[in-house]
């Protein structure tokens, strides 16, 4: 039986918009009310999005037509949304990251499963075409063996940026900087295709940035499980700003993802698009969401729905999602303690059954 979902969203800032269109576009689900404690931004939305708004929580939980909830408030308040959420017995879904610590990550992920809903983590670049095509050349073998991993995210953000949200940048509501806001997304697709770390030895600060908590550079030195090292870049210092990169050297060839575009050297199936349509959304400062498409998140919201629907989990749930969390905490650990520290660790402590 084919299931309509009625999605409620929770925080009508800059990310909302593009959560609006992708749902509007996807095979079953509906977006039917929103939520915001800033009541111009939430009319501004339900005129926008023809949707039912709320500026009281209890009451949006309790009386919008709703079945789940998505969150795209400040990663430091996902856990509060997300349990009270939970308990009205919506299932949730969450922009990245699922929190700021892998504690109240884990608290979410035990309250859900408890009242018997399922979480997901809104990683949508796992969705781009030539991402997707990156990660079934990794994993096929046909490179060979990874040898060496470089993965960078150095961009742009003026303090402009961060003076115009009082969360950004913060330790509590941001949970730290560079690497957990702007490089998540791209920690999580290293993992993805080049499996966990064993082993990372860290550095960071706040270089260019007046008056945030976290960093704004930070680098990593990694050692896989699989044997592979590499070094790990985030910034947000980074003048002109750069694309994305990923590039995965192993025995037979080189993967090389730039922005969104794909390159395979070095093999027989040698893949090089001619074309320059790569996204560099996100990079520099004015507007982090130029050029941004909702296609991809549409693609996400298609297959967590569809988890839903078939009572499965979906490809990001949350246990999922502490992951990269772990990588990231395991970062700042590393820097502030100036010693190695091994993500997969902190992973297993957290990381439990859903």
């Amino acid at each position: 039986m084919e299931t309509n979902y009625k999605l409620g969203l929770v925080g009508c800032g800059s990310i909302s918009g593009t959560h609006a269109a992708a749902i509007a576009d996807t095979q079953d689900g509906t977006l039917t009310a929103a939520y915001s404690r800033t009541e111009s931004r939430l009319e501004e939305f339900c005129e926008q999005y023809e949707v039912q708004g709320y500026s009281e929580y209890d009451q949006f939980l309790s009386e919008a037509d709703i079945d789940t909830v998505v969150i795209c408030t400040p990663s430091g308040t996902h856990l509060d949304y997300g349990m009270q959420a939970a308990r009205a017995g919506k299932h949730v879904i969450v922009e990245k990251p699922v929190e700021v610590t892998l504690e109240r990550a884990q608290a979410l992920i035990d309250c859900c499963k408890e009242e018997g809903v399922k979480l997901a983590v809104i990683y949508q670049n796992r969705f781009i075409e030539d991402i997707q095509k990156m990660k079934e050349v990794v994993s096929s073998g046909s490179l060979g063996k990874p040898v060496m991993v470089d993965a960078s995210v150095k961009w742009f953000r003026n303090q402009e940026y961060y003076d115009s949200g009082g969360w950004r940048g913060t330790l509590d509501l941001d949970g730290g900087g560079a690497v957990i806001n702007q490089a998540i997304h791209t920690v999580d697709l290293m993992l993805w295709m080049c499996g966990e770390v064993e082993s990372l030895q860290a550095f960071k600060g706040t270089l260019t940035h007046e008056s945030i908590e976290g960093e704004d550079n930070a680098v990593a030195a990694l050692q896989f499980n699989n044997g592979a090292i590499g070094v790990f870049h985030a910034s947000t210092s980074v003048v002109p700003a750069q694309d994305r990169k990923i590039e995965i050297h192993a025995q037979e060839g080189t993967a090389c993802l730039k922005g969104d575009v794909l390159t395979i050297t070095g093999v027989d199936s040698a893949y090089n698009p001619d074309n320059n349509n790569g996204e560099m959304s996100g990079a520099g400062a004015d507007d982090p969401m130029a050029g941004m498409s909702h296609d991809n998140h549409r693609k996400q919201y298609d297959q967590i729905l569809k988890a839903f629907r078939e009572d499965t989990e979906p490809v990001v749930s949350g246990k999922e999602s502490l992951k990269s969390l772990a990588f990231v905490e395991a970062l700042y650990k590393s820097s502030e303690q100036q010693t190695a520290v091994c993500p997969q660790e902190l992973y297993a402590k957290f990381s439990v059954e859903e």
